[in-house]
């Protein structure tokens, strides 16, 4: 798809994250072992073959009794039974019976509660110790007391893990009690990432006149990482078109989901970028009406997607948080996007210049509102004030000036 001279004009946000959505579509499944599903995508969804608990249990460390035994008082049973967890009772208590029974150890027939040990005039409950021959206690007990009966917490063909969400650490131990060794998820969205420009050092490298340290790769690709995609690591790229190009192919040939870079996408004499992409496919946009990250590409080099991120620091990040991470939940299946937007009022004036604007800020709660405050100075190349802040206020665009104590939508770091 080419462009035309309409196109360069600024697109606003919202119709700059539509179109390039619109050429992402879900990646495809795969069965991996359970112990390797943690933040992986659910690609089904999951419902349970069998009730849980699977059978009645005592929810405590005592005797199984029959309740109706109870009523009498003081009370003494005779102890027919020692069931640990585990084990499948053989018993079936009678009247005037009990078994002393461990924390989530079946219940025996005929019994219907369970009475806490401490209730108990048995005081030894050291381990080893052997189950005593009788009990007493004055406790009245109500049938299904300190009993966690089959099905209390999930009943079979229950659905307990929807399609789209991400894998907790609970969910893979759900999992695992109801016997799930192998899941359905979907691939990692695979990203080649690289970053443009003579300036660039590596992050051993001693400082020189004039150079910079490449702080966008290592920022870039652990944010794909937390958004769930892998990261195919293609390094920098000289201020030559050969240079850029060498690596646009080493994407191609990695078979890589989307391509990733920052920096060389605005109209610096040096930045071929957007030049190598125009010869080998299109470019479909490269402004965005936003502050800051004016300067975002997207089009497509040979057969794969290209997105191309400014190379300020700040800049960077912003544009990933905006553009890039909802990509990458798209083509993870993800339903559950890890970004939250909330309200939250300014504790000052803050003054835009009219673009949509994301403004770093640390929000705290006083007298029950969340209070904005900005971190140090906006400038996109001032990389500790995002690292001090929680949030990205987002100034819409036509907005000049927000007053101290006026709402504001924030999305969440």
């Amino acid at each position: 798809m080419g462009y035309n001279r309409a196109d360069f004009n600024m697109l606003s946000v919202t119709e700059a994250s539509e179109r390039i959505l619109s050429n992402f579509q879900t990646t495809a499944t795969e069965s991996i072992p359970l112990i390797a599903c943690a933040n992986r995508v659910l690609a089904i969804d999951i419902a349970a073959a069998h009730d849980l608990p699977f059978f009645d249990n005592s929810a405590m460390d005592g005797f199984a009794i029959r309740a109706e035994d109870t009523s009498a008082s003081p009370l003494t049973l005779k102890v027919v039974a020692d069931i640990p967890a585990g084990s499948t009772p053989k018993a079936t208590l009678k009247p005037g019976q009990a078994a002393r029974i461990m924390t989530g150890a079946q219940l025996p027939a005929g019994a219907n509660a369970v009475i806490p040990v401490e209730d108990t005039d048995f005081h030894n409950r050291a381990a080893g110790t052997p189950a005593p021959k009788t009990i007493s206690f004055t406790k009245a007990i109500e049938a299904g007391e300190n009993v966690r009966p089959r099905g209390m917490d999930i009943h079979a063909g229950e659905v307990v893990l929807k399609k789209g969400q991400t894998l907790k650490p609970q969910d893979l131990g759900l999992l695992a009690m109801l016997g799930i060794s192998n899941v359905q998820v979907h691939k990692k969205p695979r990203v080649a990432l690289l970053s443009s420009g003579d300036e660039l050092l590596e992050v051993d490298a001693p400082l020189e006149s004039g150079k910079i340290r490449d702080s966008n790769s290592y920022t870039l690709a652990a944010s794909i990482e937390s958004a769930g995609g892998e990261v195919l690591r293609l390094g920098v790229a000289k201020d030559t078109r050969a240079s850029v190009e060498a690596l646009f192919q080493k994407a191609i040939r990695e078979d890589a989901d989307f391509i990733l870079s920052s920096a060389g996408v605005s109209v610096g004499a040096f930045d071929y970028v957007k030049e190598v992409v125009e010869a080998n496919g299109s470019l479909i946009f490269w402004r965005v009406n936003m502050r800051p990250g004016k300067p975002l590409a997207f089009g497509k080099y040979l057969d794969k997607q290209f997105i191309g991120l400014p190379g300020n620091p700040v800049s960077a990040f912003v544009g990933f948080e905006v553009f890039v991470r909802p990509v990458l939940e798209r083509l993870s299946g993800k339903l559950d996007g890890n970004r939250r937007r909330i309200k939250v009022r300014s504790a000052e004036e803050i003054e835009s210049d009219g673009r949509e604007s994301y403004l770093r800020a640390k929000i705290r709660e006083e007298n029950g509102i969340q209070i904005a405050r900005l971190t140090g100075h906006q400038g996109s190349g001032n990389l500790l004030s995002l690292v001090q802040a929680d949030a990205l206020l987002i100034i819409p665009a036509g907005v000049k000036c927000v007053p101290a104590g006026q709402e504001i939508e924030a999305l969440l770091l």
